[in-house]
């Protein structure tokens, strides 16, 4: 089967950055997501549309296909209360997960305080060019469920309340 519009993908994917590993999925479990619901970068759903299991390649993608240009400036003070990530100390330079009303984003400490951190919101990634070896693990139709949710379900159902 090949990747379409609703199909549920899982692959997995190498990221570099001018030949310097950036992060890896291998030995972890595979991403996965519902084909054609905005929920992956554009420049890599283009890459994955008409692949098939077993499939293994690369795509370089210029920053506007993936996480943007930089934006110089975009800092903004954020309480630590709520910066989530599995961390004691919060420190410069480390990333941390923040909730807003667009959901979730990754931003990277510029300045701790005790109360607040002054934030950069560019995506760590933002300004980059990127290569992804990606290796498509499966393909499948989704579910009706999971094509009205936006995401794939894990086996017994997807864990959120409706």
């Amino acid at each position: 089967m090949q990747i379409s519009k609703n199909s549920a993908v899982e692959f997995h994917y190498t990221l570099s950055e001018a030949g310097e590993q950036l992060e890896s999925s291998v030995n972890h479990a595979p991403l996965s997501y519902i084909h054609g619901s905005e929920g992956m970068l554009p420049g890599l759903e283009k890459a994955l549309e008409g692949k098939a299991a077993g499939d293994k390649f690369s795509v370089t993608l210029e920053p506007s296909e993936s996480y943007g240009e930089r934006v110089d400036d975009l800092i903004q003070r954020i309480p630590l209360k709520h910066l989530q990530g599995d961390v004691k100390v919060w420190k410069p330079g480390m990333t941390a997960m923040v909730q807003s009303n667009q959901g979730q984003h990754q931003v990277t400490l510029v300045k701790v305080g005790r109360f607040n951190a002054d934030c950069d919101l560019n995506h760590p990634f933002a300004g980059k060019t990127l290569t992804f070896d990606l290796e498509v693990v499966s393909v499948r139709e989704a579910t009706s469920e999971e094509i009205s949710h936006g995401h794939v379900h894990a086996e017994g159902g997807c864990g959120h309340s409706h």
